[in-house]
């Protein structure tokens, strides 16, 4: 996965396993935060992010002609700043990506599911609030404890 460094700009390989860490810019050696932003990803992205994280990942499967995708889109958003560090959010386009979609049935949008070590914990449809994503996310996290 491609980090651009606030301060110098920089493209940073960062391994999918250490995007919910702290680490360091190659060129200026500022130091990249753990992300916290949503990460859009198609198949190839998926599966790596997935591989490789140690924390739990909460998946948003949308579409841009989805009203209902588009007003949970900040609280998805904001979740991810909150939770960066201790999980990360990926977004899933199903118009750019059906298989993904299809590998998990999802049938309706919004669709969120968390991921831990690649298992589904949870999966639910329709739009939820953030302080129920955050509590989904936050219950997947004792077993790292």
């Amino acid at each position: 996965m491609i980090r651009t460094c606030g301060a110098c700009g920089a493209k940073n390989r960062i391994p999918a396993r250490h995007l919910a860490d702290a680490g360091r810019c190659g060129a200026c050696k500022a130091t990249l935060p753990p992300l916290s932003d949503p990460l859009e990803v198609d198949g190839a992205r998926f599966d790596e992010a997935v591989r490789g994280s140690p924390v739990p990942i909460l998946v948003d499967f949308w579409a841009p002609w989805c009203g209902p995708c588009r007003m949970v889109a900040p609280e998805v958003h904001e979740l991810a700043r909150e939770m960066a560090g201790r999980a990360l959010i990926l977004k899933v386009n199903t118009e750019e990506s059906p298989e993904l979609a299809a590998r998990f049935g999802v049938q309706s949008i919004p669709c969120f599911v968390i991921l831990r070590r690649g298992q589904v914990l949870l999966q639910r449809a329709g739009v939820v609030p953030r302080t129920e994503l955050r509590r989904w996310l936050e219950s997947s996290l004792k077993p790292y404890a």
